[in-house]
């Protein structure tokens, strides 16, 4: 079982979010909140120590008629994210461990939902079921399963997964330990960005770095580049030149966009670095400390 938080919804449905899921209005949320008050990625589910909390993303939310942009949550607190959505908590799940991986290439991590092994550059969990993946892996009513090749069976800790590049294990991980992991994109440590166009490098404090390639990369290469807001037409054109339908576009520009923020949350940074605002406009949202080198 999976730290887990249930909202009761504006319109009295439920809805079951685990911790790393994003609320807001991008299809790639967890919870997608259609009005125009809530933001693209407005906040996010966190595990921090043994407790659940409600992080802000791109705007500022209300608990008791007070402003906040982070909160510990409890059953029966209302959470007011615009005008007219507030979220209830109606029960709040939370293991005395949960599962995890490690293996060759791969420090211990929880396994952030469904997500997929990926050899290529580098060991990794890619959010979702990855085409080519190495193995998937799922939650089904609690229990977890993992597909490699043709084969699909349960997963438990202690189960090991051989591979051509090495062995992978699934591991139980305490709950105090997991949080610490699933909190790394709240690390306040300034980030040094060292864009090269096809790859991107971001260094932290004791941390190991963090690389993006290909598509991801060239985003953020060039919002490092010009060093300013950019109109998000500018960014998706250089990917599908021969696109002329701007619909479309901006479908494949949102998918890219949603692939990146999940990337740079698996690897334990803020979504928002790369943030999208109301007008169209995407930049580097960077803070005191930051520093970009553009090697392009």
């Amino acid at each position: 079982m999976r730290a887990s938080v249930r909202f009761c919804l504006p319109d009295s449905s439920a809805e079951t979010l685990y911790a790393g899921d994003l609320i807001g209005r991008t299809w790639a949320a967890a919870l997608r909140l259609d009005d125009p008050d809530i933001s693209e990625a407005h906040a996010m589910v966190s595990l921090r120590g043994e407790r659940l909390w409600l992080l802000a993303l791109r705007r500022r939310f209300a608990v008791g008629g007070k402003s906040t942009d982070a909160v510990a949550l409890e059953v029966g607190m209302t959470v007011r994210l615009a005008p007219r959505v507030s979220l209830t908590v109606e029960a709040i799940a939370l293991p005395d461990a949960v599962i995890g991986l490690e293996g060759i290439g791969l420090p211990s991590q929880v396994l952030p939902g469904t997500c997929s092994l990926v050899l290529d550059p580098h060991p990794r969990l890619a959010p979702g079921s990855v085409a080519g993946a190495h193995a998937v892996f799922w939650e089904s009513d609690g229990l977890w399963r993992v597909r490699s090749g043709e084969q699909t069976a349960p997963l438990e800790a202690g189960n090991i997964l051989k591979l051509p590049s090495g062995t992978y294990t699934a591991i139980s991980i305490a709950l105090s330990v997991a949080g610490e992991q699933a909190t790394r994109a709240d690390d306040a440590a300034p980030l040094r960005i060292v864009a090269s166009y096809d790859t991107v490098q971001i260094h932290r404090p004791k941390a190991e770095v963090f690389v993006l390639v290909g598509q991801l990369a060239r985003v953020v290469s060039e919002l490092a580049t010009v060093q300013q807001p950019l109109a998000w037409e500018e960014l998706a054109r250089p990917h599908w030149p021969h696109l002329d339908d701007r619909d479309a576009l901006r479908r494949r520009w949102d998918g890219l966009l949603g692939r990146l923020r999940d990337r740079l949350r698996e690897g334990g940074l803020r979504p928002d670095l790369v943030t999208s605002t109301r007008i169209g406009l995407v930049e580097l949202l960077l803070r005191e400390g930051d520093v970009v080198e553009d090697r392009g």
